[in-house]
């Protein structure tokens, strides 16, 4: 297949983009490569994407619709698979334009294309963030997600609610992914495990917030690829039994769905930071903070209909995938 990948430089792209050309698939890879973090690292993860024949990239933002439209036109693309947004639920209190621009206008600019070039089948990222302030788990995409705590949350939900009125309009095939605490080998700088890996090998405190009690549904990227992949392969098609008088959240009845994609099994912040220890073989100096703005204390993803849907269930361990991502740090940073 030929398969646009928006975000290729980015982390979750970048490694969705070499599975799919390791299996023979031609990738279009887009990025606008900003300066939310290094762009060194993006720019070391594209370096590696172009050592594939089958890889081609364009620097473009997807707000960009004239660019955008231009794409759609040079190339005729079997699937879309849309990671690139702006990231981070922090970064949203203080940009939150940026957010509007990426996240809603690009995502738009995307929904257009693949709506006028008649393409099989449109994936792209949600987040658990989504579940905002709800507190029944584990999560379900069956579960009303009307009370989001951050803007980046918000955007994410729109994006849901934006594809599904193009499935219904357009009959086009769109699935929202939820991705929960993605972490592994080339992991954005920002995220807890680079932040935590990079203090404790320097010596120097790391800042670990809600006192530390906080639990989250680690997955490691390989799962993630692995699950976006599959749904990729399986484009959606309406549910019969879904009932406007007792609507679900996950289907629908027409082309459109959602799924978690976690490791359903969560772990306490402590013991991840344990593991990351264990994995350097020192200790921590811990910085003890309250919890920030826009956060939830929690999350785990139910991840049964993506089994059911698709033969697949996240099992990589912790321990395992953070050892992976120390031995990856220690050798990119010489450290």
């Amino acid at each position: 297949m030929k398969v646009l990948v928006t975000g290729a430089a980015g982390f979750i792209g970048f490694h969705v983009s070499k599975y799919l050309m390791k299996r023979g698939d031609e990738v279009v890879g887009i990025d606008n490569i900003n300066d939310y973090y290094d762009p060194n690292i993006k720019l070391g993860r594209l370096d590696m994407l172009r050592e594939f024949d089958t890889f081609t990239f364009e620097k473009m933002d997807i707000s960009d619709k004239e660019a955008m439209e231009n794409l759609f036109k040079s190339h005729q693309f079997d699937a879309v698979i849309n990671l690139a947004a702006q990231a981070g639920v922090r970064y949203s209190l203080e940009n939150p334009h940026v957010y509007m621009e990426s996240n809603i206008v690009g995502f738009l600019n995307i929904l257009e294309g693949v709506r006028h070039h008649k393409i099989n089948h449109l994936v792209y990222a949600s987040s658990s963030s989504v579940y905002g302030a709800n507190t029944l788990q584990p999560f379900s995409e069956h579960h009303n997600i009307d009370h989001p705590v951050s803007l980046y949350a918000a955007s994410k939900k729109a994006n849901e609610l934006m594809a599904h009125s193009y499935s219904h309009l357009y009959n086009m095939k769109t699935t929202g992914l939820r991705f929960f605490t993605v972490y592994g080998p080339w992991g954005r700088p920002d995220m807890a495990l680079f932040l935590f890996a990079k203090g404790i090998l320097e010596g120097k405190p790391i800042n670990i917030f809600n006192n530390g009690d906080m639990i989250r549904d680690f997955t490691y990227i390989d799962d993630i690829v692995e699950g976006i992949v599959r749904v990729m392969d399986k484009p959606p098609s309406g549910n019969p039994d879904w009932d406007g008088d007792k609507p679900d959240p996950a289907t629908s009845y027409t082309n459109y769905r959602v799924f978690n994609i976690g490791n359903n099994s969560p772990v306490k912040l402590m013991d991840f930071v344990e593991a990351i220890e264990n994995a350097v073989g020192k200790k921590a100096i811990k910085n003890f903070m309250p919890m920030q703005p826009g956060d939830v204390p929690s999350t785990c993803a139910d991840v049964s209909e993506l089994e059911k849907e698709v033969g697949f269930k996240p099992a990589t361990s912790i321990q395992q995938g953070i050892d992976n991502f120390v031995a990856w740090y220690r050798e990119y940073f010489n450290k």
